[in-house]
């Protein structure tokens, strides 16, 4: 059974930062693709970032120029580092660990939430 363990969520103030981080198995860790994903109360769960195993990251355009998705292959970890947050950044914030589109896992969420 592969478990993700996400760390770091919190309240913050408009225009404040957080890191988030989640532990994979080092097993599979480095040959997957892992990506943040959150889901606000009443909406669809999004895609925030993503980081392929050779490093390539991929941004939802909201979060462009304020989120950095990272990977350390070393300690089996993928971080958010989440800068200037918004109101509209509060959710629930996922890591997922994907293989192939029919063979992924995800951890159990982390709430951020962010006051105006």
């Amino acid at each position: 059974q592969v478990q993700l363990v996400e760390s770091g969520g919190g309240l913050v103030q408009a225009g404040g930062s957080l890191r988030l981080l989640c532990v994979a198995p080092a097993s599979i860790f480095k040959i997957a693709t892992m990506a943040w994903y959150r889901q606000a109360p009443g909406k669809q769960r999004e895609l925030v970032a993503s980081i392929t195993s050779g490093g390539i990251t991929n941004y939802r355009d909201s979060v462009k120029d304020r989120f950095a998705i990272s990977r350390d292959n070393a300690k089996n970890t993928v971080a958010l580092q989440m800068n200037s947050l918004k109101p509209e950044d509060a959710a629930v914030y996922y890591c997922n660990l994907k293989i192939s589109p029919y063979n992924q896992y995800w951890g159990q969420g982390t709430q951020v939430a962010v006051s105006s």
